[in-house]
């Protein structure tokens, strides 16, 4: 199972004084050690380092993601996105624009998505969009 690790693990697993019990983050932890395929995007590492200020935290965080293969949307993920995000309103469930494009790249790939953000699950229960729990 590849896995799709979302702004909100990936913010807690890089603080300092962040906790590391949430399930969530000892997850990514023990994909990272085990080999197991971790993917990101662009969006996921730029929301990350405009939320870290200090110099040596984003390059730390630039260091992590280079090691890390990244999905690069095309135009079918936008359009995708944007039906996905459609429907979902439809149906009442609120979706942000990248929230809406995060969870199409997983969809159309196959990857089960890692995240701590209660609105993915309102994307899940109107989608195919495949979501870890512990």
């Amino acid at each position: 199972m590849s896995l799709f690790v979302d702004t909100s693990v990936w913010s807690l697993a890089l603080r300092r004084d962040a906790p590391r019990s949430q399930p969530e983050v000892q997850a990514l932890d023990l994909a990272l050690r085990s080999g197991q395929p971790v993917v990101s995007t662009g969006l996921v590492l730029q929301k990350l380092l405009q939320g870290f200020a200090a110099a040596e935290s984003r390059a730390e965080i630039v260091r992590r993601f280079s090691a890390l293969p990244m999905i690069v949307p095309d135009s079918t993920d936008y359009i995708e996105a944007a039906e996905l995000r459609t429907a979902c309103r439809r149906r009442g469930v609120q979706v942000g624009t990248i929230n809406a494009l995060i969870a199409q790249l997983c969809i159309r790939r196959g990857l089960t998505l890692l995240t701590t953000d209660g609105d993915f699950a309102g994307i899940a229960a109107n989608s195919a969009l495949l979501i870890w729990y512990g």
